[in-house]
């Protein structure tokens, strides 16, 4: 085999054109080829476009299940292509351009109906598919045509015919007033309808504009409200285990009501003993608290009991036989028992 820097260059680059123009239209197109493209294409016609485009979703029952992939213009009817992947489209079925969000975003919904599938050579009729009424454009059409409408001149072509018509019936020139005084009025309000039609032209344009913005806001506002409807299901659970609970209770005291008054009237009398007793109860604890306060410190050295003896001895340790200095001995402070 020859080398490479050996082969005719010319021959190269032709080739190597050749092999990029190649892999590129097969690059551009892999949305339409059988195997790795984006599903089936139809056709389906319709009697106007109403503001569809290239790249639109199609759905299925509310659900995604392609994308419109080419419009055109054929004969009087406006040719819609779109791809359709692992959905079933019969070959009866209708279409039609719906309006998916407030801002004027549209889509193509499908209705597969028939007994079989639908060839994608026989594209759907006109007869089964719909178009929407686009309020936008026809504000966009109204403002174009009242901005091209010389409201001087027509007022004063009926101007005119007034004169004109000035020995004819009452009912005739009445009208014609009637015309020309509406004439005058749009003619005093010629700038004031320019300017709210153009404020709404902007106000069109910006909204287009914000229309991912505006959808995210609205999803989030049904993500909201969807929490909410959770949030008042929980609450509404939580009252009725109450209300079932309630229930139960009041079952369980019906049940056992002979049981309970007369556990209830025993506990009624012990507490009117106590409420009775409570300045005995009061003083008998003020009064136990010392004596098991030394009990504890008595016994809390072991398993014998410490006491104190004081005033049997003086310093020398001779016997003290004088009563009145044993009467008047204190306790050691500290001292175990403190007794003597």
């Amino acid at each position: 085999m020859r080398s490479f820097g050996a082969r005719n260059p010319i021959v190269i680059a032709v080739v190597g054109l050749l092999t990029v123009a190649v892999v590129g239209a097969l690059v551009f197109y892999s949305n339409r080829l059988p195997f790795v493209g984006g599903g089936t294409i139809y056709r389906a016609y319709f009697t106007e476009a109403a503001g569809l485009k290239t790249g639109n979703e199609v759905r299925i029952a509310g659900v995604k299940v392609g994308q419109v992939s080419d419009i055109g213009l054929e004969d009087d009817t406006v040719a819609v292509d779109f791809q359709v992947q692992d959905a079933w489209v019969g070959n009866a079925s209708t279409a039609a351009i719906k309006i998916r969000t407030a801002l004027g975003q549209k889509y193509v919904s499908i209705d597969p109906l028939g007994s079989a599938p639908l060839d994608p050579s026989v594209p759907i009729p006109a007869s089964r598919t719909t178009s929407p009424f686009d309020v936008q454009q026809a504000f966009e059409g109204l403002t174009t045509r009242v901005e091209q409408i010389d409201t001087t001149q027509m007022a004063t072509s009926f101007d005119t015919l007034s004169t004109a018509f000035a020995d004819t019936p009452q009912s005739v020139r009445a009208a014609l007033e009637g015309l020309t005084a509406l004439s005058k009025t749009i003619s005093s309000r010629d700038a004031e309808l320019a300017r709210l039609l153009a404020g709404t032209r902007q106000i069109s344009a910006t909204l287009d504009q914000r229309a991912p913005q505006v959808q995210t806001l609205i999803q989030d506002g049904n993500l909201l409200l969807a929490e909410l409807q959770r949030r008042r299901d929980a609450v509404s659970a939580l009252l009725k285990g109450t209300q079932v609970f309630s229930q139960q209770v009041q079952g369980l005291v019906t049940d056992n009501q002979a049981q309970l008054k007369p556990a209830l009237d025993k506990l009624h009398a012990v507490t009117v003993i106590l409420d009775r007793n409570q300045k005995n109860l009061d003083d008998a604890i003020s009064l136990a608290a010392p004596y098991y306060s030394q009990l504890a410190d008595a016994t809390g050295n072991g398993r014998w009991l410490d006491a104190y003896i004081c005033g049997l001895f003086d310093a020398t340790g001779a016997p003290v036989l004088d009563a009145t200095a044993q009467r008047t001995c204190k306790p050691r402070q500290g001292t175990p028992g403190g007794g003597s």
